[in-house]
């Protein structure tokens, strides 16, 4: 039992999940940061308001009774969420493209010649194959 634990824990993914988790948690921490420093302050200026959560609107009813619909928290999410995408896409996505696009210049791959190439998977398939057939294999 505590091999088959040892092994689970030693295994590749284990460790790269782990490790893509710890700096998931840090990248949250930097997205989070410029939204809330910069993204949030430029929406309070144009809301003049303290923040999101102050927008409301508030209907009497009927009764007499003040319905308050806080409609400000669910803008305030989907702005964040926004944000959150702009910054990832703009700050991150996007220039680590140009950086793959420039690699791949560099080493003479255009775009097409790349997704042309066999995937990982298809060469070991073709290894196999190729050790299969009868006098391909060499003798040690």
């Amino acid at each position: 039992m505590i091999q088959g634990f040892k092994d689970f824990v030693l295994r590749g993914n284990v460790i790269d999940l782990a490790v893509a988790v710890v700096i998931g948690a840090a990248f949250t921490l930097i997205v989070n940061s410029i939204v809330a420093g910069l993204i949030n302050p430029l929406i309070a200026l144009i809301f003049q308001a303290d923040s999101l959560n102050d927008v409301t609107w508030t209907v009497t009813g009927l009764s007499g009774n003040e319905v308050v619909f806080a409609f400000g928290t669910i803008l305030g999410a989907i702005i964040n969420f926004l944000a959150v995408a702009v910054v990832v896409y703009f700050v991150f996505v996007y220039p680590m493209n140009k950086a793959k696009e420039r690699a791949a210049a560099k080493a003479g791959i255009t775009e097409e010649e790349a997704s042309d190439l066999p995937t990982e998977q298809e060469l070991l398939l073709q290894i196999r194959d190729l050790l299969a057939t009868p006098g391909n294999a060499t003798r040690p």
